[in-house]
């Protein structure tokens, strides 16, 4: 099995390490013959290539059989025709990765402000990111020096490909579906969301479905996060309420995603690069290695290799069981341990597993 390794930017080759530090103790643990190769992706490519996405790599990443990325500080990139290319949004794009699944769960030890289990799977492809509305062009434009104005794309196949994803995942959970949308005000393009949405979750019976105005959701994920399951929502909405509640669970440090569609997918942490504790071995790694889980759990759910499966599983409890100890904690969660003794320490605990 060929996995990338993309660390990119800030404390990304750190936290990069310590995942390729699980996946090795993994590969010895189940057998799984990982092959992992590093590339240059984000400013230290711009530095060697000339651009932040090199030309042949996207074309590289779909004929390996896992992508992990690291964070990257696109604030910091020159414009595009200066070689800042947007990493993740090419991604996005060039493998058409619709679906941003984020799950939200509270851990033992962690400082979470609610208890939650539950995933967000945000539309990923359109709404009202600029970059995402048009064919060419921004989605964002000013007629005048005061005026600006914001184009949001909402399309049927859009809509029905992320909410029946979502439905996917919640036949593997608790079976129930949270649909947030803004029809009361919205009425063509959140209404046709909607409508989209209702037509995909009559073909899922099974699943107890209810509809959630977003303003009220934003409430509800404080008040009882614990009533829902599995949560859908156009690219924006999706966006805040995930940060929302991996905010309330622990932390955008605790927090894994990946970006999926029909072909492909990506592990990515949520967090950014910060750039700001960068080279000083004090970054949690949690969420990359987490998401590098969740990549291997969807890649062995899709073609019957079990044992990825179980691999991601056993190292998510191994997590858990680092966490909920604070001699074996990073420093930020008031821990002892650096990045890289993190990694070893978790490297170990999925061997002994």
């Amino acid at each position: 099995m060929k996995i990338l390794l993309l660390p990119g930017d800030g404390i990304g080759p750190e936290i990069m390490e310590a995942t390729e530090q699980a996946l090795a103790a993994m590969n010895r643990k189940y057998g799984l013959g990982f092959e992992m190769e590093t590339r240059d992706v984000g400013e230290p490519a711009l530095a060697s290539h000339g651009s932040t996405v090199p030309e042949d790599l996207i074309d590289h990443a779909k004929n390996v059989d896992a992508v992990i990325l690291g964070p990257v500080d696109t604030a910091a990139y020159p414009l595009p025709d200066q070689g800042g290319i947007n990493p993740s949004a090419t991604f996005r794009r060039q493998l058409d990765l619709y679906a941003n699944i984020r799950p939200s769960r509270s851990r033992p030890g962690t400082p979470a402000l609610a208890q939650m289990d539950l995933v967000v799977v945000r539309e990923n492809t359109e709404g009202f990111y600029a970059d995402r509305t048009m064919f060419a062009g921004s989605g964002e434009f000013m007629p005048t020096e005061d005026l600006a104005l914001a184009v949001r794309k909402i399309t049927r196949q859009g809509s029905e490909r992320v909410v029946r994803a979502a439905c996917d995942i919640a036949m593997t959970r608790n079976k129930r579906l949270a649909i947030v949308h803004k029809g009361n005000v919205l009425k063509q393009s959140d209404g046709l969301f909607l409508e989209a949405a209702q037509t995909v979750c009559a073909g899922y019976p099974k699943i107890e479905v209810e509809e959630v105005l977003v303003d009220a959701m934003a409430s509800l994920l404080v008040r009882d996060p614990g009533a829902f399951d599995v949560v859908v929502s156009t690219n924006m909405f999706g966006d805040i309420l995930s940060n929302e509640a991996a905010e309330l669970s622990g932390g955008l440090g605790l927090a894994p995603s990946i970006n999926a569609g029909d072909d492909y997918a990506i592990a990515q942490a949520s967090h950014g690069a910060a750039p700001d504790i960068a080279g000083t071995d004090t970054a949690n790694p949690t969420a990359l290695v987490v998401s590098t889980a969740m990549l291997l759990d969807w890649i062995g759910r899709r073609t019957g290799e079990n044992v990825l499966v179980e691999a991601a599983a056993a190292t998510e409890a191994a997590v858990d069981s680092l966490l909920a100890n604070v001699d074996t904690r990073t420093r930020d969660m008031d821990g002892p341990l650096g990045t890289r003794a993190f990694g070893d320490a978790l490297a170990k605990r999925i061997e002994e597993a």
